[in-house]
C-alpha cells in the first residue's frame, strides 16, 4: 500500500518520543505529505493559534511516493501554521531527507509544545530519540549537518535543520536538508527554532517495499519516466539550464517584476540568466555553472551546482565560500536580482549561499530588499539607519543585507520580519509586494493575469508553487493561454491549483506536471496504493484540499479581503512590454473564481461544496 503506516509524534515539552499507527482512512482522504499533514495540523491546533507559541505543532510528512522508485519520489512538505503568514504554511523540499524518513519506515513526524533548551531528534530506523542540541546552537545549517555526520559517525545521515535565521526568529526561516535543499517559504524555520528544536537527523535502512503491485509499479513509473525525458521541458531545458531557463523568457515578454515592481523587464537579466551561468568569465575565464544536480529518484535533475569567482568583493577574503555550491535558480536569482535592480551574478549567488547556509527564504528576502531600497530612495530610511547606501542596483547593498539578516543584526533583523511589517512601520505598507503577508515570486500579475488570481487566492500567501499557470500561459502546458486575457482564467486557476495539490501530497515534485497531468499519476498510485485513486478521485481529493485549507484560514481570521493583490498592480500600469499599459485585472477574475470554486461571495465553501467533498 506504499505507506509506512506510523508516525512518530514528539512532544517537546515532556520530552517523549511515541509510535502511533497512521490514520488510513485519512491517507485514503488526503494521500500524504501536503493533505494528509495538513489534515493533522488543522485537526489539532486552534486556527487562532499563535505561530510561535507552544501550543502551535509542526509536522515533517512523506507522502505515499516518497522513497519509491518514482520518478522525483524524494519530496517532503513542512506543515505548520506560519509566522509570515498567520495562515496555513507548508513548505515543500526535494533532497534526499524525505526519502530516507520513509526508508526508515516514518511517514510523518509531528512535533508539539517546547523544549527547555536545544534538541534535536535522532531516528535510525525504529529507534527515535530527543537528543541534547546545545552545541548545535548558533551554528549554521552547514556545520549543523557535519558536526551531527562526524559525532554520530555516520556519513550517510540525512539531516533536516534550521541555521541562526530560525533561531534568531527571522520570519520566513526556512528548514533545509542536504545543505541546499529546503522547505524555503512561510518561516517553517522560525517555528521549529521557537520550539528550541535545531535539527532532525535520520538514517533509514528498510526500503519501501509494501507496493500492492510491484511488477504494475515498475512498469508504469518506466513508462512515465520516458514520457520526462522525451518533453522539451523536462528532458532538455530543466537539466540543462534549471529553472533559469526563464529569465530572458519572462524579461522579453514584459512580465518580470523589477525594482520593487515599478518595472516589469530588467536592462541586466540577461547577466543574471541561465546563458550567463554557462558563459566563461572576463575575470577568470571560468564558468558560474558547474553541473546540474537531481534529488532522490529524480530523472529531471533540474538543480544548479555553481562556482564563484575567488576574486569577487564578497568572498576575496572568504575562501569558505570559494567551493561548488547550490544555485541559482530562477525565483533566487530574479528576487536578488532584478527584484532590486542588481546585475551582479556573483553577489548573487553569494547572498543565495548565506541563504542556504543560515537557512532564510531568499524570495521574501530579496523582495523585502525591493522595499527596503524603494524607502531609501524615497528618503525614508537612512544610509546611517542601513549601515551602507542602498539605491537600486547597488550589489555592495544586497551583500550586506544578506550579511546583516543571516546574523539577525542592526536592520538585519528588520529586515527578517518580511516587507509587510517593515513597509508598514515605515508608513508605506503600499509598498510590501506580498499576498497575505507573503512576498511574490518573480512574475508580474499585470503581464500574466492567471498567476496575478493564483498569488491572490493562494492559502499561503503569494506563491507560484499552489498554481503554476506560468505553464499555460508561458510555455502553452497543457494548452496555450494568451496572459494578458483575463477570459477563462478562474477555471484554469483552480484546475491547476487542485492538480498541484495532489501531486504534492503524492510525494512527487510538481515539476513532474510540465509533462505528466492527473491522469499519469493515477496509474502510480494505483500501482502502488490501491486501484481506487483514479484521474476523478485525485482531482477532487485536491480540491478537498483546497478547500479545507481555506477553511483553516477562514477560521484564523482571513476574508475575501485578504484576496487581494498590492495597490500598484491594480492601479500602476505595466510601462513596458506585450502588457504596457494593463493592470491587473483582478476585481473582475475574482467573484468568477469564487464561483467556480462553489464558495459564496465572501469566499467561504458553500455547505453544498463541503458536503461534495466530504468536509
Amino acid at each position: 500500500m506504499s505507506w509506512a503506516g506510523k508516525i512518530l509524534r514528539v512532544n517537546l515539552t515532556a520530552g517523549t518520543v511515541k509510535s502511533e499507527p497512521l490514520n488510513m482512512e485519512w491517507a485514503r482522504s488526503y494521500l500524504g505529505s501536503r493533505g494528509l499533514g495538513s489534515k493533522y495540523l488543522i485537526s489539532e491546533i486552534d486556527p487562532k493559534v499563535d505561530p510561535l507559541s507552544p501550543d502551535n505543532k509542526i509536522i515533517w510528512a512523506t507522502g505515499p511516493l516518497t522513497g519509491t522508485m518514482a520518478s522525483t519520489g524524494g519530496r517532503y512538505t513542512v506543515i505548520t501554521k506560519g509566522p509570515l503568514t498567520g495562515a496555513i504554511a507548508c513548505s515543500n523540499s526535494g533532497g534526499y531527507w524525505g526519502a530516507e524518513l520513509k526508508m526508515a519506515g516514518w511517514d510523518m513526524i509531528i512535533f508539539e509544545g517546547k523544549s527547555d533548551k536545544p534538541v534535536y531528534l535522532y531516528i535510525n530506523d525504529d529507534d527515535a530519540e530527543l537528543r541534547d542540541a546545545s552545541h548545535l546552537w548558533g551554528q549554521s545549517v552547514w556545520k549543523t549537518e557535519e558536526m551531527l555526520k562526524t559525532g554520530l559517525q555516520d556519513p550517510l545521515l540525512r539531516v533536516s535543520s534550521i541555521g541562526k535565521s530560525g533561531e534568531n526568529g527571522v520570519l520566513y526561516a526556512a528548514v533545509v536538508n542536504d545543505l541546499h535543499r529546503a522547505a524555503g517559504r512561510s518561516g517553517v524555520g522560525a517555528v521549529m527554532g521557537s520550539k528550541n528544536l535545531k535539527a532532525i537527523a535520520v538514517r533509514g535502512t528498510k526500503g519501501v517495499g509494501n507496493i500492492r503491485d510491484p511488477k504494475a509499479f515498475m512498469k508504469v513509473t518506466f513508462e512515465k519516466k520516458k514520457i520526462l525525458a522525451e518533453n522539451a521541458v523536462t528532458g532538455q531545458g530543466l537539466p540543462a539550464y534549471g529553472t533559469q531557463v526563464l529569465m530572458n523568457v519572462i524579461n522579453e515578454m514584459g512580465a518580470l517584476p523589477t525594482r520593487n515592481h515599478r518595472d516589469v523587464q530588467f536592462e541586466g537579466a540577461k547577466d543574471i540568466s541561465a546563458e550567463a551561468m554557462a558563459t566563461p568569465r572576463e575575470s577568470d575565464g571560468k564558468k558560474h555553472l558547474v553541473t546540474n544536480q537531481a534529488c532522490f529518484g529524480c530523472t529531471i535533475a533540474c538543480g544548479r551546482i555553481s562556482k564563484m569567482d575567488e576574486g569577487h568583493f564578497t568572498v576575496a577574503n572568504k575562501p569558505q565560500y570559494w567551493g561548488a555550491n547550490g544555485g541559482l535558480e530562477y525565483e533566487a536569482a530574479w528576487a536578488l536580482g532584478a527584484a532590486n535592480g542588481v546585475n551582479d551574478l556573483e553577489a548573487l549567488q553569494y547572498a543565495n549561499m548565506l541563504c542556504n547556509e543560515e537557512g532564510f527564504d531568499p524570495i521574501s528576502f530579496g523582495a523585502t530588499v525591493g522595499a527596503v531600497m524603494e524607502l531609501y530612495e524615497m528618503g525614508v530610511l537612512t544610509a546611517e539607519q542601513l549601515g551602507i547606501d542602498a539605491k537600486f542596483g547597488s550589489a555592495q547593498a544586497l551583500a550586506h543585507f544578506a550579511e546583516i539578516t543571516a546574523k539577525g543584526e542592526g536592520f538585519g533583523k528588520e529586515i527578517g520580519q518580511g516587507s509587510k511589517r517593515l513597509t508598514e512601520k515605515y508608513g508605506h505598507p503600499d509598498l510590501s509586494m506580498s499576498v497575505k503577508g507573503q512576498e511574490f515570486p518573480a512574475y508580474d500579475g499585470r503581464a500574466i493575469q492567471g498567476i496575478g488570481l493564483a498569488y491572490a487566492t493562494s492559502n499561503r500567501g503569494a506563491c507560484h508553487l499552489r498554481g503554476y499557470t506560468i505553464a499555460s500561459e508561458v510555455l502553452g502546458i497543457p494548452v496555450k493561454t494568451d496572459p494578458v486575457e483575463s477570459e477563462g482564467k478562474p477555471e484554469l486557476v483552480k484546475a491547476f491549483q487542485d492538480a498541484t495539490a495532489a501531486f504534492d501530497s503524492s510525494g512527487l515534485c510538481v515539476f513532474t506536471t510540465f509533462a505528466w497531468g492527473v491522469a499519469d499519476l493515477a496509474p502510480q498510485l494505483q500501482a502502488a496504493c490501491n486501484e481506487e485513486f483514479t484521474t476523478e478521485e485525485l482531482e477532487k481529493i485536491g480540491e478537498r484540499i483546497w478547500n479545507m485549507e481555506r477553511e483553516f484560514n477562514n477560521a484564523a481570521g482571513f476574508t475575501a479581503k485578504d484576496d487581494s493583490l498590492p495597490k500598484r498592480l491594480l492601479t500602476e500600469a505595466a510601462k513596458t512590454g506585450a502588457s504596457k499599459g494593463m493592470v491587473s485585472k483582478l476585481p473582475e477574475m475574482l467573484p468568477k473564481y469564487y464561483a467556480a470554486r462553489g464558495w459564496d461571495p465572501e469566499g467561504r465553501p458553500t455547505a453544498e461544496t463541503k458536503a461534495r467533498l466530504s468536509l
